[in-house]
């Protein structure tokens, strides 16, 4: 459960509101499949949540001058969904550096088939560890992102075959620090869309959090969830959106 940090007492100080949203649920999700990377629709719970998102956050008086999100149709299609209940046209950038966690040859299967196939340790090791990775794909596999035509552009030298958490992070940080942060402290109103585990490295970073406290968060799927940072981009606290409303 995610703690609720009070706001810490400022003078004068002006708070920028950052709003996260994980994308609503996947097929995969509903299935019970390692996704990562694997680019997957919405089920229809997932297309309800996303509108369910934007109800929220109309209702509770936000919106937004730009939005981020990464390259997979679930996460593109929640902010499309989002952003049209909310009838908001504005820049939406899309990115691989806010892709899932990659899972490596875990990707596409159920959790007893993957166990089954490599044992307990390497599966429940990289759910439960910060460092520890999935096992790995070979660069042959259809599944590694420098076989897809949607990453030909990108050195493939910097494409996972397979992450842990801090490899994810290590990816997110230099965009979050480069790209987001500096749009947050020019005063716009930033969303972003992402994932579970990319949003929690994420988390880390504003809160942070230590490696065993980030593997502990939870993060819903379509539940916007706000945080309000200071001039320097620190975060003062966070809540779910629907405390508000």
């Amino acid at each position: 459960m995610l703690k609720i940090v009070p706001a810490a007492k400022t003078s004068r100080q002006s708070v920028t509101k950052l709003v996260l949203l994980r994308h609503g649920q996947s097929i995969w999700n509903r299935d019970k499949k390692f996704t990562g990377w694997s680019d997957v629709a919405l089920s229809s719970k997932g297309e309800q949540e996303a509108e369910q998102a934007a109800y929220l956050l109309k209702h509770a008086g936000f919106t937004f001058d730009l939005c981020f999100t990464s390259v997979l149709q679930r996460a593109t299609s929640t902010s499309r969904i989002a952003l049209a209940s909310m009838h908001l046209d504005i820049p939406v950038l899309q990115t691989w550096h806010l892709n899932e966690r990659h899972y490596g040859a875990l990707e596409g299967m159920k959790r007893w088939s993957a166990i089954r196939q490599f044992g307990i340790w390497p599966i429940l090791g990289c759910q439960i560890k910060f460092d520890a990775a999935p096992p790995n794909l070979n660069q042959e596999d259809y599944r590694y992102p420098g076989n897809q035509l949607s990453y030909a552009h990108i050195d493939r030298d910097q494409l996972p075959t397979g992450e842990s958490m801090r490899q994810t992070l290590m990816r997110l940080k230099p965009y979050w620090q480069n790209t987001i942060q500096p749009e947050i402290q020019q005063g716009k109103h930033v969303l972003i869309v992402s994932h579970r585990n990319t949003l929690r490295a994420l988390m880390m970073l504003l809160d942070h959090l230590t490696p065993t406290q980030v593997m502990k968060l939870k993060l819903a799927t379509g539940r916007p969830l706000v945080y309000e940072l200071d001039q320097q981009c620190n975060a003062m606290r966070h809540y779910y959106i629907d405390k508000l409303v």
